[in-house]
């Protein structure tokens, strides 16, 4: 028996806004992770069938996955766990999407490609706010300047984060901030790369950060140069300089602890009405050949956007026809997807 769409991490703050959004439209999903109380209890509010199972052993994933045509994936750090859930995958023959931001991941999945084609399965991680919205933005600038070298990104947003979202990017904080040049990734000091952008509300002093599309974006575009900076004010630019000088200490089990343990003391992420207020703008800037285009959109705040996203891809797999192998979310669903998502703006181009 097929059972369509599995979603892995359906506990968590996001997944479970996923797994409401995906059960009231009628998608029917089988929830599933790692803890048997939470995902039952949730399972049976929305009538939906269960599964539980961690990612530990490749043959009981593979397993249980058996029958499922997709799995949305939400349980991080995608940096432990997408590489179990890509090989349950590939062995059940089933399509792997995740909500991920991590550069490693996709490049993970980018070396699964052969292997995909060969299962007949689609590889697309970052099928939420990482990276849709800018993905979308990278390739109408592709298309509107073909000749295109160098690709900025970027986004404001003064949305809270959920406790998944600022785990994982405090286990980058020791890594320093991502950019592509000639085609490969270099890592650079954090705060060491700065300039002025219109994200759609006026000029802001912005920081590059190692944002996903660094990875995807290449992937989508081509292009050879690419970098993804979000607005900072002057104090903040100056404490991420301080941050990038202690990387070592960071990167310390001890230090790594402490800010988790901080991070799970907080709030689980922003409320609904907490959501509503913060949408965001997103802005790209292509240059090539003597010309420079700029695109912008305006998206609701990132959780809703990932919801949303997540959900139409699913149903876009679900419906097949599409070729296997790894794909990023603008060459999967086009450059206008993110404009079809519920209280999205038209994208513009100048």
């Amino acid at each position: 028996m097929t059972a369509g769409l599995l979603i892995y991490g359906a506990n968590g703050y996001t997944g479970e806004m996923i797994a409401r959004a995906a059960a009231a439209a009628g998608l029917e999903p089988i929830l599933a992770g790692r803890s048997a109380g939470p995902i039952k209890t949730l399972a049976s509010e929305l009538g939906c069938e269960f599964r539980v199972f961690g990612l530990d052993d490749a043959a009981a994933v593979a397993a249980a996955l058996a029958g499922s045509r997709v799995v949305l994936h939400c349980a991080g750090p995608f940096s432990a766990t997408a590489g179990p859930m890509m090989a349950g995958c590939l062995a059940a023959h089933a399509h792997y999407t995740d909500i991920t931001g991590e550069i490693e991941v996709f490049e993970l999945g980018f070396r699964q490609d052969a292997a995909a084609r060969q299962a007949g399965i689609v590889i697309c991680p970052g099928v939420g706010f990482d990276v849709v919205p800018t993905d979308c933005i990278a390739l109408t600038l592709k298309q509107a300047l073909p000749d295109a070298t160098h690709l900025a990104l970027g986004f404001d947003s003064r949305s809270g984060w959920s406790r998944g979202t600022a785990s994982t990017s405090v286990e980058g904080l020791g890594h320093g901030s991502r950019v592509r040049e000639g085609g490969v990734i270099r890592q650079i000091p954090l705060g060491s790369r700065t300039r002025r952008a219109d994200f759609g509300a006026g000029e802001k002093q912005a920081a590059a950060i190692p944002w996903g599309d660094v990875s995807t974006a290449y992937r989508t575009t081509g292009i050879p140069n690419i970098e993804v900076y979000v607005p900072v004010s002057p104090r903040a630019l100056t404490n991420l300089r301080r941050l990038g000088k202690l990387g070592w200490l960071l990167r310390s089990a001890p230090a790594q602890s402490f800010l988790k343990w901080r991070i799970r003391s907080g709030t689980p992420g922003p409320t609904a009405e907490e959501r509503v207020k913060t949408p965001v703008l997103v802005w790209g800037e292509a240059r090539g050949a003597g010309r420079t285009m700029t695109a912008r959109v305006r998206v609701p705040n990132g959780y809703t956007v990932t919801t949303d996203a997540s959900i139409a891809i699913a149903r876009r797999l679900l419906a097949g026809g599409v070729s296997p192998g790894f794909t990023t979310p603008a060459r999967l669903m086009g450059a206008d997807f993110v404009a079809s998502l519920p209280g999205a703006s038209k994208i513009t181009v100048e």
